[in-house]
């Protein structure tokens, strides 16, 4: 038994040593503090850390029982499984685009979404996340617009008693603050029933921020003031927090979801055509 560094960069170096002691050859790229790419799959280490902070001094122990399923039969399985009974396990997360520095956009399963972010999908195992594929969707056959509604459904369902915390604000605004720690608070914002479920506490415009995977802030449109303070302390969070998503505010209405960006404009935009 063995104790595994407790600092995110130091664990995930220890893990990638693991990985390339139990598996000689495998290629290896650590892309940030709590995940790394293995054989060009992402593997998020967030669900390992947690199992080792309730078992620190078998860490070392947790570690290896965790790549042992890795490498010999949970994923495997995943990856083999009929979209049939596989999609019950699909769930839906936002990322960045700027992913795709480290991914092949072309071999990660997604949807466009708004303000600079992407939806992407994994199976949700019992003891891992893993990434789903375009070749995988390819062999099961569907389109990624039925397993962008799987996973939503999906979504829908994983906590049916989610809990939102309202807080009244001394500027006279409201927030909304889910919290449920499983990795799927950010994704919170694709819920079917968002719209219904929050309008009556923060009015029929809201924004949502989505600062870091495990981070989800619903707020009033104003007063301004209100608004402000919780736009910098998303951008600190943004910085700060790991799985960062965006620092822009996401538009919640009655017809769905909008981004806030400004629109990049283009200098024919900007001083007409010359012509």
């Amino acid at each position: 038994m063995g104790s595994m560094p407790n600092e995110p960069e130091a664990f995930a170096e220890q893990v990638a040593q693991l990985i390339r002691r139990m598996q000689p050859g495998t290629s290896i790229d650590m892309t940030s503090p709590r995940e790394i790419l293995v054989n060009g799959r992402r593997l998020d280490l967030e669900n390992l850390i947690r199992m080792v902070a309730h078992e620190p001094e078998r860490g070392t122990d947790i570690v290896e029982h965790f790549l042992d399923q890795l490498f010999s039969g949970e994923t495997l399985e995943a990856s083999e499984l009929p979209f049939e009974i596989a999609r019950h396990r699909i769930m839906p997360r936002i990322q960045p685009t700027s992913i795709f520095q480290h991914l092949s956009e072309d071999l990660v399963a997604h949807v466009p979404y708004v303000n600079d972010t992407v939806i992407v999908f994994v199976n949700d195992l019992p003891h891992m996340t893993v990434s789903l594929t375009t070749d995988q969707v390819e062999q099961w056959g569907v389109t990624i617009e039925e397993v962008d509604a799987v996973a939503r459904d999906n979504l829908d369902g994983y906590a049916p008693e989610l809990e939102f915390q309202v807080i009244e604000s001394k500027e006279g605004g409201r927030a909304v603050i889910v919290a449920e720690q499983d990795g799927y608070d950010a994704a919170r914002l694709l819920m079917g029933d968002l719209y219904r479920r929050l309008a009556p506490h923060l009015g029929p415009d809201f924004l949502v921020a989505t600062p870091a995977r495990d981070m989800f802030v619903a707020m009033s449109s104003g007063p301004d003031v209100f608004v402000d303070r919780l736009r910098n302390r998303v951008i600190e969070d943004h910085e700060r927090l790991p799985y960062p998503i965006t620092p822009e505010l996401f538009l919640v209405t009655l017809d769905g979801v909008a981004g806030t960006m400004p629109l990049r404009v283009t200098e024919e935009d900007a001083f007409g055509d010359a012509a």
